[in-house]
Order: C-alpha cells, then sequence, then structure tokens
C-alpha cells in the first residue's frame, strides 16, 4: 500500500548520494518529522529527480523541508520486541525554505518591474516544473 503524501520535517542529517547496481544515482535522507504530542517520527527518504535530488543535497542537517511523493507505511520490530512504525517516501518533489525565498524575490522583483517590461518577458520561469506542480498543489 501507498499513500501520496504530503511530509514537512527537518532533515536530521546531510542527505547522501548513492548508486544503484545498474549505475543510476539517487539521493536518500531521513526527515524527522512532528507525529503529534511532541513525538516524532523519522521517515526515510529517497529521491530520483533531478530538481529533488538537487534540493535535498543543499540541505544541512536541521533544515526546514516539504516532500511531496509517495509514501510507503510499514513497521519494524526493536530488540526488546516492540513493534515500531516506519515510514518510506518516494519523493517527488522538494521545496526548501531556500526555494520559496528564490520564489518570493523572483515574483516581487517581477512587481516592480514597470507593465511594459512584464508584458515582454516569455511565460514560465527558472525554477521548473517541478516546484510549480508543488505549489499548485501537484497540477502543472
Amino acid at each position: 500500500m501507498s499513500i501520496e503524501a504530503l511530509v514537512l520535517g527537518k532533515l536530521h542529517q546531510r542527505a547522501e548520494e548513492r548508486t544503484s547496481k545498474a549505475g543510476r544515482s539517487f539521493i536518500v535522507a531521513k526527515v524527522r518529522a512532528a507525529a503529534g504530542d511532541a513525538d516524532s517520527l523519522f521517515v526515510n527518504v529517497i529521491a530520483f529527480s533531478e530538481s529533488a535530488c538537487a534540493a535535498l543535497l543543499a540541505l544541512d542537517a536541521g533544515d526546514s523541508v516539504a516532500l511531496a511523493g509517495t509514501l510507503k507505511p510499514g513497521a519494524w520490530t526493536d530488540r526488546e520486541g516492540n513493534a515500531r512504525p516506519s515510514v518510506d517516501l518516494v519523493a517527488a518533489q522538494v521545496m526548501t525554505q531556500y526555494g520559496l525565498k528564490k520564489k518570493r524575490d523572483a515574483a516581487q522583483a517581477s512587481e516592480r518591474q514597470p507593465e511594459s517590461a512584464r508584458r515582454q518577458q516569455p511565460a514560465g520561469d527558472d525554477f521548473g516544473a517541478d516546484d510549480d506542480a508543488w505549489l499548485n498543489g501537484g497540477r502543472a
């Protein structure tokens, strides 16, 4: 079973780049997400898209992050025999405070331009369809 999800949290430690046996690179990370009443849950994250990988690699431990993707809940057993939850997320989109600031700065700069200059600019932006889809609730 998998669930489309949005996970908000803080990067537990720096993301790591790895390479599959087939030679494809990907990124793994661990995010600490609030689980209510001061509890937290670690989410194991894997990213394959270029934009998601780049965003995760740009973060340091403790940085805030929002991830959209496919979530797979599971369980594991600790040394005492207690069942513990596990959560794995294949991240399709990653939004960070840095990406959001970049978008806001660009929007503010555009608003300061005269109307004639705004009409001459091509549609779209430099930030990529993944960011736009994430900001628009998954609609590109």
